[in-house]
């Protein structure tokens, strides 16, 4: 109930209200009594009505005249009657009128108060949700800060890693430059050596051949010193002539190793455009160059220890140059 409105209020204020000829209503009690909800004066309202035809019945008691004649007294009391009809049903009236604006009143606060019920639940909900919604954002601030250190984190390692990268690119750079320089030194040394490689080859084919055609030669001699010996010799002909078809034979072998080298020197010398660097195959030309070098002295031993014809000194042997047969290549580092 509204502060200082009680029922002695609402009654005084009505029944001014029907003093001066008005119908008390609840807007006119709480704008004449100047306070007071609608639903307390509606209340108290409806007691004053309630109570209306009593306090009439007691002012009926008070206006008789028991001294009055007895026409006077019956006018009286039917003035009276009507009176009372007229303003009960007056009363009567502007009480259903009331009650129909109260209740039009109260539908109207009831429908204010459920608006104004789901304005606070939604505006509930809203705090609510807004609650939520911040300490979502919340989560997803701290999540965001953790990821911006991560970041961060991650920034400095990699500013480090490029610094560390830029260093090694920049030594690598220095190293292959210096492998560039070496690499150069070492095509030129290997062009030198190749040429050197070759031009004794070639001294070393000439000295083959001149070898095997002094061998030639000396193996034409034999046979005129043969041919001028007599029977008495034909045995050590025989002999000698065996020698010298063995010599033959071994120079003819001499020669086919040679061409072989010659061979192997050439296909080296595409393997060596083709890769560069043959440390194994320059150790397996020298071996075959050493090899080549003991046999061609061997049959010089065996031509010069063989003998020879009554008054014919035999040549001596010559140890030429052993024919490179490969060109010995150095690697290349």
């Amino acid at each position: 109930m509204a502060k200082g409105i009680t029922q002695e209020h609402v009654d005084a204020a009505a029944d001014a209200l029907v003093a001066g000829g008005e119908r008390p209503t609840v807007e006119r009690v709480r704008a004449l009594h100047g306070s007071g909800s609608p639903n307390t004066v509606g209340r108290l309202l409806d007691v004053w009505w309630s109570e209306l035809g009593g306090r009439l019945a007691a002012q009926q008691v008070k206006v008789d005249m028991p001294q009055a004649p007895a026409t006077v007294a019956a006018l009286a009391s039917q003035l009276w009657e009507q009176a009372l009809l007229a303003a009960r049903s007056q009363a009567n009236d502007e009480l259903a009128s009331d009650r129909h604006a109260l209740s039009a009143e109260r539908t109207v606060w009831d429908e204010e108060r459920a608006d104004h019920s789901a304005q606070v639940e939604a505006q509930l909900a809203a705090v609510t949700g807004a609650q939520q919604a911040q300490a979502l954002a919340q989560t997803r601030l701290s999540d965001a800060q953790r990821l911006v250190e991560q970041q961060a984190a991650q920034l400095a390692d990699t500013t480090q890693q490029r610094d560390g990268l830029h260093a090694r690119a920049e030594r690598l750079e220095q190293e292959l430059a210096a492998l560039a320089a070496r690499l150069q030194q070492q095509e030129a040394g290997a062009t030198a050596e190749r040429e050197a490689q070759a031009q004794h080859l070639r001294l070393s084919e000439d000295h083959a051949y001149a070898e095997v055609d002094r061998a030639r030669q000396e193996s034409k001699e034999l046979r005129a010193q043969l041919a001028t010996l007599g029977r008495e010799r034909v045995a050590q002909q025989r002999q000698v002539s065996q020698q010298r078809d063995e010599a033959h034979a071994t120079v003819v072998v001499a020669q086919r190793e040679s061409a072989a080298q010659r061979a192997r020197a050439e296909a080296l010398e595409q393997q060596l455009a083709r890769l560069g660097d043959l440390p194994t195959a320059w150790q397996a030309a020298q071996k075959s160059l050493e090899a080549a070098a003991k046999r061609e002295q061997t049959l010089r031993v065996e031509l010069a220890q063989r003998p020879v014809a009554p008054g014919k000194r035999a040549a001596p042997a010559k140890l030429g140059k052993p024919s490179a047969g490969k060109r010995i290549v150095r690697k290349r580092t």
